[in-house]
This record gives C-alpha cells, structure tokens and sequence, in this order.
C-alpha cells in the first residue's frame, strides 16, 4: 500500500510550520497510521547530544511514530540560520534533488503517512535555478499551506496559492494558524480567506505559549 503525503508549506517563515506538522503528525498516529515527518533542507543546527541536529527536525523526529534517522529525516542540515542557498554556498554543500527524492521514497516504503515540510515559505532558493517550489513540484505531493495569521497574511496566502498552481500542484487544504494572538479582526480575516483560498480548511490552530502540539492535533481534519 503507498503512502499518503503531503509537502508542507508556509506562507513565510515563522509561522508554525513545523508545529502544524507535528501535529498533523499526531493526527495520524492516533487515527492508528505509521506517520513520519521529514525536512528535506534545514538552515540552523547545534550539537546536541553528539549529534548536529536542527530544531525543527528534532521536533519532527519527536512527533512521528519512529525514528528513521537524520540522513533520510533531514538530508541537508546546514549549520546557519540563514537562507539555505546562501549557506550551502558557504559550506560547500550543493543541494542534489535526487537525494531527497531517494530519501523520501524510503520513508514512503515504511510508513503509511509522510508529512515532508518545506523551509522557510514556498519559494525559498535552494541553488541557483533551484527552490523549494521546484522540490514540491519533483515530489508531485499536495499541498497543505499553513497561513500564519497576522497582518498581511490574506495577500501572502493567495499569492502562494497562485504560485502552487502555477507548478501545477494541487493545494489539498490549508490551515490557519494564529501566530499573532493580538491580530485585530481574525474572524474576518478567516472568512475572507475561506472564501478566497481554492482549497478546504482544515483547522483553526489557536495560539499556544507552551507549543503541545499534541493538544492542536485533535482540531484538524485530514483524509490520513
């Protein structure tokens, strides 16, 4: 049986990405799948336990339902926390799609769910004529977009929406995640996105100081 998959994306960086993902992660387990998460490319890593490790990619490996180790998790950690092109370019690093597609495929072959999450928003540069659009597009997964909800964000998600079409990927649903707990109007910001975004919506992700991304898992709804 192939695996259900989803590439995640944003639409910018900082806006939960990574804790829709673990709790989309969540989801899955306690609808009894085999979930795992991966982050093909993460800029900003430390020595943790031996081990040189992004944060983001510990909370994935934290959340799925087993550990398959950093090399297939993440294949590209880059030690700065700065844009992924722009630290492959000081480290050496050339960022080879084909390894991520290897990577990916294994994880496909062992788990039922495999949520892959982008870096930074939708078309971050991993190279000179290369990005994360690109990835998404070589993946052939749908899309879950995560709309950090704040100020500016009805503009962000339509014109990432555009840009998913436009690589001819389908936009599976996205998520509404309240980054900002002080945003003026977020009921009517919600509707105006939920009229606009050609996608369903699959949760409202209120804003959490403790980040449980197990307590957020049960407000979302996904075809696992």
């Amino acid at each position: 049986m192939q695996a259900t998959a989803y590439f995640i994306t944003g639409t910018d960086t900082e806006i939960g990405k990574t804790f829709v993902t673990c709790a989309l992660l969540h989801a899955a387990r306690a609808a009894g799948r085999r979930a795992v998460g991966m982050k093909p490319v993460a800029a900003g890593a430390d020595s943790v336990n031996g081990e040189f490790i992004n944060e983001d990619a510990a909370r994935l490996r934290a959340a799925g339902s087993f550990d398959p180790g950093l090399a297939l998790l993440n294949p590209y950690c880059l030690a700065s926390p700065i844009a992924p092109h722009i630290a492959a370019a000081e480290e050496g690093v050339r960022i080879d799609p084909e390894r991520i597609k290897a990577a990916f495929a294994t994880l496909a072959s062992r788990a039922d769910v495999v949520l892959v999450e982008g870096v930074g928003g939708f078309r971050v540069p991993l190279g000179d004529a290369y990005d994360t659009a690109d990835l998404a597009r070589d993946l052939g997964l749908p899309v879950i977009l995560v709309v950090g909800m704040r100020l500016g964000c009805i503009s962000h998600a339509l014109l990432t929406a555009e840009a998913i079409a436009a690589r001819g990927l389908r936009l599976a649903g996205w998520v509404a995640n309240q980054v900002d707990p002080a945003m003026l109007r977020f009921d009517e910001n919600l509707a105006a996105l939920v009229a606009r975004l050609p996608a369903p919506l699959l949760g409202v992700v209120p804003f959490q100081r403790d980040g449980n991304a197990a307590a957020a898992a049960g407000g979302l709804q996904l075809a696992l």
